[in-house]
């Protein structure tokens, strides 16, 4: 298996995912802009999603996939089957249990999540409501984890990296044409993330059938925790919650902050977060992806120098594309958000707020990547331990940067905080493989970052220059924005990329082999 083949194919599919993410920010923010309605929607879907992230995404899949390839790898086709079916089993039985949990706390859990809100009865009940439409998308998002780990296990990348465009077009067919029908309008928004969650898993069904891999789901629960296996995919579960989470338990702590400050802060806290997140999911996440079965791999096999040289090609392709991408965002705030976001009822002044959490999370981009491609490093070989004290400390840190931060710069104080949070983390996470003689970086790299370095000063330069002043963004036609935008993204990914090939950088230097 080509790994840079397959990081091409996952990151695409992530790129579409991530467009059509814009499209639907763009269909959301010219229909309700920023004001109490999305504050309320944001706050609905960040605590299912948040859930989403850590349970599924998150310790989830970092405990089941690296036991999942240990059986695939060492155990008979019947052993890994049944493995799948009580892990199944127990994962739909809990889930079912925590999703008709949430719907009939959502005051209690809104409350938790914003309290702020309390303030104004009309804003706290629409959030409520919201809460209880979308809070049903943690027991679809952990099913479709378990279906995407086993399909990762089989090396079928695809269709997993696919799966979120579902979400994405049942966001922007809900915003077009079904707002005219509920009442409040924002409703519709809440019914898309039903809808989304549910296609999601109906459409990777047929491939686990495919491959023979489709849960046998059952509600002997005592038949499914007798399973050692399973049982060691719980035990893994528990403390990797926090391990892998702590960045989203810092964002729905930030809400809880974002709350208390003026009208429009939690939505400018998201536009934000959603452009951070197009570089993060676009490399961070397809790297993760791939990583830790072949990792997982070549844990099972014993084969500790293979395992070294994928987390340093895994470390090499984050600096020399996230160090870019996180300058980039970070002058071309303005232009993208203008371009994506300044229409209907957004107006110029929620740009430059969403500019400065923009600025803000930059800081942090290549901290938020290198801890996804850095963690699997341990969670692969079954370590939890050190990945969980490294995200109290982070956690710590995070809100102490909160309480100083927050009252100098309002809500990009929060968005700072999680990204030099995550700085900590990924230098936290680097020195403990270091020190367990796990990674043992290759050589070159002191030449690699002089050259880097030369590349990114060059395209900082090249797009401070074009990109013109603020008020040529919030005064131009959307036309005029878009073509602007485009030929400044060209430009600046054109001097990058051609300064590193004049300093000797091919291609072929990053391909990687990997065995199924």
């Amino acid at each position: 298996m080509n790994l840079l083949r397959t990081l091409a194919t996952v990151s695409g599919m992530t790129l579409l995912s991530r467009i059509l993410g814009f499209v639907r920010d763009f269909v959301i923010a010219r229909a309700f802009g920023a004001g109490a309605a999305t504050d309320a929607f944001f706050v609905a879907f960040k605590l299912p999603n948040l859930l989403r992230r850590m349970f599924a995404e998150g310790a989830f899949s970092q405990a089941f996939v690296p036991i999942l390839g240990e059986y695939k790898n060492q155990r008979s086709p019947e052993d890994t089957r049944t493995l799948v079916d009580h892990v199944a089993s127990l994962l739909a039985m809990v889930l079912f249990f925590v999703t008709a949990l949430g719907v009939a706390a959502a005051p209690l859990l809104v409350w938790i999540s914003a309290p702020g809100f309390a303030a104004d009865t009309g804003k706290f009940e629409l959030t409520v409501a919201l809460t209880r439409v979308t809070f049903p998308y943690i027991l679809f998002m952990s099913l479709v984890a378990l279906a995407g780990g086993i399909l990762n296990t089989w090396s079928r990348f695809a269709l997993p990296a696919f799966t979120p465009v579902l979400l994405n077009l049942a966001f922007i067919g809900m915003a077009l044409f079904a707002v005219p029908y509920f009442e409040p309008p924002v409703m519709a928004l809440a019914w898309a993330v039903f809808i989304g969650g549910l296609l999601q898993l109906l459409i990777q069904l047929p491939a686990l059938r495919r491959i023979s891999m489709l849960p046998r789901v059952s509600i002997n629960w005592r038949a499914a925790w007798a399973d050692p296996g399973a049982r060691r995919v719980a035990t893994l579960m528990l403390p990797a919650l926090l391990g892998v989470s702590v960045s989203q338990i810092s964002l729905l702590i930030n809400t809880i902050f974002a709350s208390f400050l003026q009208t429009g802060s939690v939505s400018w806290l998201y536009y934000a977060d959603r452009l951070m997140e197009f570089p993060s999911g676009l490399l961070g996440a397809a790297l993760g992806t791939i990583l830790l079965p072949s990792l997982a791999r070549c844990h099972a096999t014993q084969d500790h120098a293979e395992y070294s040289r994928l987390l340093d090609w895994g470390l090499r392709l984050t600096f020399l594309l996230a160090a870019p991408a996180a300058l980039a965002l970070a002058l071309l705030a303005v232009p993208l958000i203008a371009t994506l976001f300044l229409h209907g009822a957004f107006t110029a002044h929620d740009v430059l707020q969403t500019r400065e959490a923009l600025i803000a999370y930059s800081l942090g981009l290549l901290g938020l990547i290198l801890v996804k491609v850095l963690a699997p490093g341990f969670y692969a070989r079954q370590n939890v331990r050190t990945p969980v004290k490294i995200a109290l400390v982070s956690l710590l840190a995070t809100q102490a940067m909160n309480l100083a931060f927050v009252g100098w710069i309002g809500h990009a104080g929060l968005a700072l905080s999680i990204g030099l949070a995550a700085c900590l983390n990924a230098g936290l996470l680097f020195r403990g493989l270091r020190q367990a003689g796990i990674y043992h970086p290759q050589n070159g790299w002191l030449v690699f970052f002089l050259k880097l370095a030369l590349a990114m000063s060059l395209m900082g330069g090249v797009l401070w220059f074009a990109m013109g002043n603020t008020e040529i963004w919030l005064t131009a036609t959307l036309t005029a924005r878009v073509i602007h935008l485009c030929w400044l993204v060209a430009l600046g990914a054109m001097t990058y990329f051609a300064t590193l090939w004049l300093l000797g950088f091919r291609l072929r230097d990053f391909k990687r082999q990997a065995s199924e």
